[in-house]
């Protein structure tokens, strides 16, 4: 009956779900409002930017020739949205589009292309992936997918379903790296090449991309493996069909050759410095302080405008505990891009070790509110300890608590260090039952980074009247982290098995082993 109902849910979803695409004329499935996929790119278009590097702001005038080439195309899409596009500020080979046409292209990947037409056809790609909803079909699938699992976890009592994937702080970060169907990036070449001629431009750039392309892919460069390969995958089949559509379409339009290493030729002075920073980065990873701090002046002198090379400089001091030190260049790389959570985060983390408070708390504040992370939220606990706040540091350490690592561990024990005591039944667990020799005990599950002992049990039942009984045992002995054990409930010969089949037990009181 329950699989029945789900079929005619989901059957039900496809025909109420179905919607024209707007570049294609086709009809599709599509759970996602138009004013849902323009919110949701709105909300994940700035976090995204941020996680990926922020946006690059030493050359603003190169940050507008991209919005402006790109406006010039969204002017001409079959599809009218809040267009924006943005420069991020990293090395990565990469280019993306949010839903509701929010649309970056990465540094890394400007000074591989070698014409304005070249840019075009990336950006016109990026524009029909927006216009033509391959973010929101995405998500539609998700969520037809997450209904039939609901379903599927009412038909099976909810067994192995209990933790379905919702949409949240990482939704930008996953239709960042999407990979795209054969048939969206048939689509977002086919219409994209129209969009260039439309706009001015020779369709001839977008053969010449992908010629790129297929051989960058051919010679497994790790760096475009891990950024435009990743979801817009090249192939033979996309290079052939660009060529066979190139010999249909208008040709005479603008290649910009010569204007586009103009508008780039800052970019390609500094890649030295990029490169410079990002074997910087890499040192540091190894711990090879001298040679990070080395890389990072070496950039520096290269580019003196680039925020992040004095982050990394401030990083290497923090390594070497040279706090103040640490804290000075942090102090440049905001004066030179205040709007980027990285600098804040760790002049924040560094000032919470030199016992300024209020200018740690600042920092992290800021911080969180371009970019939440972990870290920041760990930090921001640890003041609000030290300062008494206990109620906002137990706030911020559950922001942390469900994360996986040493911090996520970390702050979950900080959590149950003030919290257990207020609500034990929180973070240990108990059920009744009968051991293998007959006896009615309690198994208590400590899943806790703490070892917890001083536990209060409350025992419930119905007497033979009828009536509710309540009985509390305190338990000798502790429960290990990560444990379970079992307790005698002194209750065996004592209750009927009707009794027994009304017993409930709940914690009522616990505490950390000290």
């Amino acid at each position: 009956m329950i699989k029945r109902q789900l079929l005619l849910w989901i059957m039900f979803a496809l025909l109420a779900g179905c919607a024209v695409n707007p570049v294609t004329g086709r009809n599709e499935l599509s759970l996602v409002s138009e004013q849902q996929e323009i919110a949701i790119g709105a909300q994940q278009y700035a976090p995204a930017r941020q996680s990926q590097g922020g946006d690059y702001m030493v050359d603003q005038e190169l940050s507008a020739y991209v919005s402006q080439v790109g406006q010039k195309l969204a002017a001409v899409s079959d599809r009218q949205l809040p267009y924006e596009f943005k420069v991020i500020n990293s090395s990565v080979p990469n280019a993306w589009a949010l839903p509701g046409g929010k649309i970056s292209i990465n540094r890394g990947l400007l000074t591989e292309l070698q014409s304005e037409a070249e840019l075009a056809a990336v950006l016109s790609h990026e524009i029909v992936h927006a216009a033509a909803r391959h973010s929101a079909h995405s998500l539609s699938q998700g969520m037809l997918l997450q209904a039939g699992v609901m379903g599927a976890a009412v038909a099976t009592q909810g067994t192995g379903y209990a933790n379905l994937a919702q949409m949240g702080a990482g939704l930008g970060a996953q239709l960042i790296t999407q990979k795209y169907g054969r048939d969206a990036e048939r689509e977002s070449d086919l219409y994209g090449m129209q969009y260039m001629v439309r706009a001015g431009y020779d369709p001839q750039g977008a053969v010449n991309l992908q010629r790129t392309f297929l051989k960058l892919s051919e010679n497994k460069r790790q760096d475009w493996i891990t950024g435009l390969f990743a979801s817009h995958p090249p192939s033979q089949e996309r290079l052939q069909n660009n060529i066979a559509l190139l010999a249909t379409l208008p040709r005479g339009g603008e290649l910009g050759v010569e204007r586009y290493r103009a508008r780039i030729a800052h970019l390609t002075r500094t890649i030295p410095a990029y490169e410079a920073y990002d074997e910087g980065h890499k040192a540091l990873a190894k711990d090879d302080f001298a040679s990070a701090g080395r890389l990072a002046q070496q950039a520096i002198a290269l580019e003196p405008k680039e925020a992040h090379f004095y982050a990394l400089m401030g990083d290497v001091e923090q390594k070497n505990r040279q706090l103040k030190a640490a804290v000075a260049q942090y102090d440049k790389a905001t004066s030179l891009n205040p709007d980027f959570f990285y600098y804040y985060l760790q002049r924040g983390k560094v000032k919470e070790q030199l016992n300024l408070a209020a200018q740690a708390q600042s920092d992290l504040e800021r911080s969180v509110a371009l970019l939440p992370t972990a870290d920041a939220y760990n930090s921001l606990g640890n003041l609000a300890q030290k300062a008494g706040r206990l109620n906002d540091a137990k706030a911020y350490y559950a922001k942390v608590a469900g994360n996986q690592g040493e911090l996520g561990q970390q702050a979950y024990g900080a959590l149950v260090d003030l919290d257990l005591q207020d609500n034990p039944g929180k973070y240990v667990s108990v059920r009744a039952g009968q051991d293998a020799q007959g006896r009615i005990v309690a198994q208590v599950s400590n899943p806790t980074p703490r070892h917890i002992s001083g536990i209060v049990l409350i025992m419930q039942f119905q007497n033979e009247s009828g009536q509710v009984q309540k009985l509390q045992r305190n338990v000798r002995g502790t429960v290990v982290s990560g444990s379970q054990q079992l307790f005698d409930l002194g209750l065996t010969g004592k209750l009927t098995p009707v009794q027994f089949k009304t017993l409930q037990v709940r914690i009522a009181g616990a505490e950390v082993a000290r």
